[in-house]
């Protein structure tokens, strides 16, 4: 028999509402749909009536697992307008918080997948493990979700001597309980038994849709912002990009696995090698020339778009902003045809959906 199903626009796996109803001939989902626009909050629109500085705290709070992305990104479109050069210190800096974010982004995500696949005990290490990087994240910030470590022309705060020290003691940590995470992840049947084979999307589908990220990346794209357009000094670092070829569940969690260790080695490298010097121009309200810039990042989810156009005046003419999970979104239904209901919610969530950030 012949069923449409809603799954949300609340779902006990997911914190933030969206609607994908599924056409299904018995348990296995033939067709679905995708609605968004349940979490709407108009702050591109508020950028317009709020200075440069005011501006990074608004686009901060677009999303708050990759608060500093979104707020580096807006700060390089308006440097780059500006004509500013950021002090190589200060860029080393926004390197380091970057990879943090991307360590605690990965980590919620590992955690929540366990989560729904009832592997409760994997879920708790997980999150362990993701407590100490937001430690990490607290030391050097004060903050434990919005950093506040941007401003327009460099980082807000320096990393002193005692603060690189206990970061690089938390990461050998890190390191340890990592490897008891990736064994599970990697060997265990009942993840294997509910991740392998379910929700493929090919490489085909995978450019055809624009999936980026780690989801772009487990399908086999092979683009990653950070090598292919580098920008706050990523040339300088040592890393490879994490590539799977069989796009199903299984190789999100891979490719997500394997980046942890991928950052962990790129915050090793910035705090050892941070150079001497200043860290910003200055905290003054920066005088900004009537331009429009495009500036793109890499997020923990993928690829974050920021173009901004200034009118020469003391406000933002627009800043647009566009995120990983649409891309990734328009995804979900490729994922889902032919797989069951059962694994529908695991599906939606393999993309690591952020749907503030998608519906700002």
């Amino acid at each position: 028999m012949s069923y449409i199903l809603p799954l949300g626009p609340y779902h006990p796996a997911l914190e933030e509402p969206v609607h994908v109803k599924l056409l299904t001939e018995g348990e296995i989902i033939k067709d679905s749909e995708v609605f968004i626009g349940y979490n709407h909050r108009g702050i591109e629109k508020l950028t317009e009536s709020r200075n440069y500085i005011q501006t990074i705290t608004l686009v901060e709070r677009v999303c708050g697992i990759c608060s500093h992305s979104h707020a580096m990104t807006y700060c390089l479109a308006v440097e780059n307008i500006a004509g500013m050069e950021v002090p190589k210190r200060g860029s080393y800096i926004r390197v380091i918080i970057s990879e943090l974010e991307r360590l605690h982004s990965h980590y919620l995500w590992l955690g929540l997948a366990a989560h729904i696949i009832a592997f409760d005990s994997l879920f708790m290490m997980c999150f362990a493990s993701r407590e100490k990087i937001m430690d990490m994240l607290e030391v050097i910030s004060g903050n434990r979700v919005n950093y506040a470590m941007n401003i327009v022309g460099g980082a807000r705060r320096d990393i002193t001597k005692e603060q690189k020290d206990t970061v690089l003691k938390m990461i050998e940590e890190l390191r340890r309980e990592y490897k008891n995470i990736y064994n599970v992840y990697a060997k265990d049947s009942s993840i294997a038994a509910r991740t392998k084979g379910v929700g493929i999307l090919t490489t085909d589908d995978a450019l055809n849709y624009g999936a980026c990220g780690p989801h772009g990346r487990a399908s086999g794209v092979n683009f990653d912002v950070r090598k292919s357009m580098p920008y706050n000094c990523y040339e300088d670092f040592d890393f490879n990009v994490a590539l799977a070829n069989d796009g199903d569940v299984f190789s999100r969690a891979v490719i997500r696995l394997i980046e942890i260790e991928e950052s962990c080695k790129i915050i090793e490298q910035a705090l050892k090698n941070m150079p001497e010097g200043p860290i910003n121009l200055g905290n003054k309200i920066p005088k900004v020339p009537a331009g429009e810039y495009i500036a793109v990042t890499e997020a923990p989810r993928g690829e974050v778009t920021y173009y901004v156009v200034s009118n020469g005046g003391q406000t933002n003419g627009r800043v647009n902003i566009h995120v990983p999970t649409f891309k990734n979104a328009m995804t979900v239904p490729v994922m889902l045809k032919n797989n069951t209901i059962a694994d529908a919610g695991l599906i939606v969530a393999s993309i690591d959906p952020c749907f503030s950030c998608l519906d700002r």
